[in-house]
Formats: C-alpha cells, structure tokens, sequence
C-alpha cells in the first residue's frame, strides 16, 4: 500500500515538496529558492523553466530524505501561486515570455482600457473579481502585445496559457495534460464562477483566443499521471488548489462562515461561504473555492499585497534586521511604535482599497524613532491590513467572527499573532501543523485517490492548536487603528 501522498508547493520565492503520511504529518520536506526579476518599477517576473526546475529538484529532493520511490506516493497533489501568468507553446512546451507574477503591475494600462469602456460592473459580475493588474487575464493581453507574432500564434492554437498550476501539470505529464482547476480558474478574469465556464464576454473584452486556454476540472480527482523519467515511476496528479484555497481546505474550513489568514509574501484572507456566492460590496472578492465531485463551493476573499514581504524589505532593503525571527526580539524591545507606522504598499493596495497607486510611506518618524520601533511598525502593518480586510469580510457575510484561523510563515512570529489578537479583538489559532498549504493540496489529492475516505478523516489528523487570546482593550486598539488608516490615506493615488 502506498505510504505518501507528495505535495507540490509552488510558490512566489521558492518551490517546495512535502511527504505526508496517512496521519497528516509532514515526512519529509526540500526546498529552492529561485530567481526574483524586476525589469522596471513595479514589475514582477518569474523563469517558467527555473520554477520548473526548482520545483522537479524538491520532488525528487524529498523523496531521497525520506528514502522513498515513486512506488510509495498514493499521488501527487500541487498548489501554486495563483494569479502568476504563463504562456508557452504547445508543442516545444517552451515558455515565450517570463512568468508575470501576481505582485506584478506590468498590466495596469490594460485595466485601465477596461475602465475606460465602464466594465468594471461587468466585470465583477461575471468574475467576482474587480479590474486589476492582479489578475493573470491583464497579463496575458499584455504578452500576446509585447511579443511579436503572439496573437497570430495563439489563434491558431500553437499557444498555451496557464496559472503556475497548469504549467506544472503540462511539464509533469509530457505536455498531455492542459488543464486546470476551478480555485485557479476564477483567479484569471476570465472565467465566469457562477456558469462555471470560461466566459465569452470576458474573452472578447481583453481579446484573448479560446484556443490557449485550459481545461477547467475538479480540484480532487485524477488530472494525469507523473511521467516515470521525472520521479522514477508513474504517479497520478489527483489534486489541484491554488494557494490560498489550498491552505483554506487545509484549515479544515469546511463550514460555511469558517475564516483563515495566511501570511505569506501577502496576507491572504479565505472565507467559505458555501455552495452559494457571496457578493461583496466593500471591495472583496467572491471566488470558487474548489470543487469536488461536481459540486463547488464558493469564498470570499481579500488579499494583502504586501505582508512577509515587508519584512524581507526591513532585512534587505533597509539593513534593519539580519533575519526575519529576529523581528519578533525587535518589537518586543520598545513598548510601542512612538506613533509610527508603515504602510508597505510596495506594489499598490489591494482589498478593500484596490489602489494600483498606491505606494508605500512610513509616518509619525521623529529625531527619538529607533529602528526597533521601525521594526514593530512593520509587524503591526501586517495586523493592521488583516483588520481592514476582516472587518469588511464580516460586514459582506453579515455574521459574527469568533476567530481567525492562521498559517504561513509569519505566523510563527508570536508578537504578530497576539497583536493580531489584540487589534482584531478575537481569538487567534495556530494549527499544530503548519504547512496547511500543502495539507491542503495533499488533502484533495488523497481524497481523489481514496488515500483519505472523507473529510472526517482528514479533521481526525489535525494536532492540538495554540490559541492567541486578546489582551487590549477595545478603546485602545481602535486609537491605534484610526492611527493605521490616516497613514494609509497618506499613500494612495501617488504614483504617477
């Protein structure tokens, strides 16, 4: 009987590989960073083929620490960074373009051609999503006019476009398998989530041809198989989420009203809100969460655009800190910022404010400010954007919100977890097991295959969690919250 199922994580900085056992816990893992490129003021770009091959190295890279072979994975399941756009041609399977990644604003005279014709309605009825750079569909308009030919060529069905989900399937399966699923789907601006079909209107709009598009499929079930040359062996590929959707199932958030955050490179906030959409009317998203056995279920969305990263930039760009853990010892040093803060709006802001402008600023600085409280007015940005984005999520689902389940690298930092406890003013989890992400995508693998028989089963493997009371008054936090979102007027609409 196979032992494993392998978990392919795709993501912005790095590409990993997880072995879990039929317990949940995590075997093995291997890990590469690959190559970040930013060839003009807020453009973002990935090599397909490095992430290919960093991905391909920690596969085989986890199954050589766990001494296991092909023989012993049940299936491979794979969540990736989501709105990153590739496109290559189908029958080299080279890519013609680099990866233009979701952080990416490369496409913002695209969106802004889209507002100019007042699609924004329409846009977000058929999508759930509003117009912004953001979305794979700009980036791809956006490569079909930067390379020569490409239009031509991809009328004519000699190109394929993909998230990073179906670039890894088409390379793991010799070029066999085009395909998606329908978490990653309703990432692209152009599929419509309510007929659950790439939508004709949205096609036209951006002038994209049907020909290079993926076959949209369930996210548990079998896609294709591994090729032996790749992993010494056939395995199915029996599971698909994009990230944050992964890491949602991964939470185990099966209910409707069920919330988590995951802070990464972004903050990433999912809610379930069933098999029937929710529309938003303070500037989330409404998406598919993923479907199983023909039947989808819906989320909400807001996503943070900047979060671990404002960390990596306190590190790298300012030489504040030699390592991110160090931010924790930092913060905890001062009492409190001495009134400043960071707005890491980097790459512009996204929900609720959706500014692709926007830019970053750092206020309140006096001759007194220290680079400690520098330090925790970056940590603080992180909790401070989560708030903006679950007060409007429990505002558009017209419930009450007890917790907030977390994952993600950021969440390991304890002074960030009770701060988001204190601002939000409820309870935060921590799961014993954090890398939810590629549960996530295991899960829905193993499920495909039987490897799990339901989703009770999967619930019975999760570990004990650590619970992240609030400590601050009510009054207090809000002062520091009213502080957070003068500072955030003070970035927007600023580039030019």
């Amino acid at each position: 009987m196979s032992r494993y199922i392998l978990a392919l994580d795709q993501g912005t900085t790095s590409s990993r590989a997880l072995l879990f056992d039929h317990g949940g816990a995590v075997v093995a893992q291997d890990q590469y960073e690959f190559t970040q490129s930013f060839p003009n003021p807020g453009w973002v770009e990935h090599d397909p083929l490095e992430i290919w091959e960093s991905q391909l190295r920690a596969a085989r890279g986890v199954l050589a620490k766990a001494g296991a072979a092909a023989s012993d994975l049940a299936a491979v399941g794979i969540t990736n960074q989501r709105e990153t756009a590739v496109v290559w041609e189908r029958a080299s399977g080279l890519p013609i373009y680099p990866a233009i990644v979701w952080q990416s604003r490369q496409s913002v005279s695209v969106c802004d051609d889209l507002r100019r014709r007042g699609l924004e309605e329409e846009v977000k009825r058929r999508t759930g999503l509003v117009i912004d750079a953001y979305f794979s569909g700009t980036k791809v308009r956006f490569i079909l006019d930067a390379v020569e030919g490409a239009q031509q060529r991809a009328e004519a069905g000699e190109l394929c476009f993909g998230t990073v989900d179906s670039w890894l399937l088409y390379k793991l399966t010799g070029g066999r398998i085009h395909a998606t699923e329908y978490s990653n789907a309703s990432r692209t601006l152009l599929y419509n989530i309510h007929e659950r079909r790439w939508d004709d209107f949205m096609l036209s709009a951006l002038d994209i041809p049907r020909a290079m598009l993926p076959e949209v499929r369930d996210s548990s079930g079998e896609f294709g198989v591994v090729d032996a040359e790749w992993l010494g062996g056939e395995v199915p590929v029996a599971g698909i989420a994009g990230d944050q959707q992964a890491a949602l199932f991964g939470q185990g958030c099966f209910e409707s009203g069920r919330l988590k955050n995951t802070y990464g490179t972004g903050c990433f906030l999912l809610m379930n809100t069933g098999t029937e959409p929710a529309k938003s009317e303070s500037g989330l998203l409404t998406t598919l969460a993923w479907g199983i056995n023909g039947q989808v279920e819906y989320a909400l969305e807001g996503s943070v655009f900047v979060a671990g990263a404002a960390v990596q930039w306190l590190r790298d760009g300012l030489g504040l800190i030699e390592t991110a853990a160090e931010s924790e010892s930092m913060a905890r040093g001062v009492p409190d910022t001495g009134g400043v803060y960071l707005v890491p709006a980097f790459t512009g802001l996204g929900a609720p404010y959706w500014d692709e402008r926007a830019r970053g600023v750092l206020v309140g600085l006096t001759r007194g400010t220290t680079r400690e409280q520098i330090v925790r007015a970056g940590l603080e940005s992180i909790a401070f954007s989560s708030r903006d984005v679950v007060d409007a999520m429990v505002a558009d689902a017209g419930l009450s919100l007890d917790c907030l389940r977390v994952d993600g690298g950021a969440c390991q930092n304890d002074f960030l977890m009770q701060f988001q406890a204190d601002i939000l003013g409820r309870r935060v989890e921590r799961p014993a097991v954090l890398e939810v992400t590629a549960l996530g995508a295991a899960a829905l693998a193993g499920l495909g295959v039987g490897f799990w028989r339901d989703r009770a089963d999967l619930e019975a493997s999760k570990g004990p969690t650590t619970l992240f009371e609030p400590r601050l008054g009510a009054g207090e936090a809000d002062l520091l919250y009213r502080g957070w979102q003068r500072a955030v007027e003070r970035s927007r609409d600023w580039a030019e």
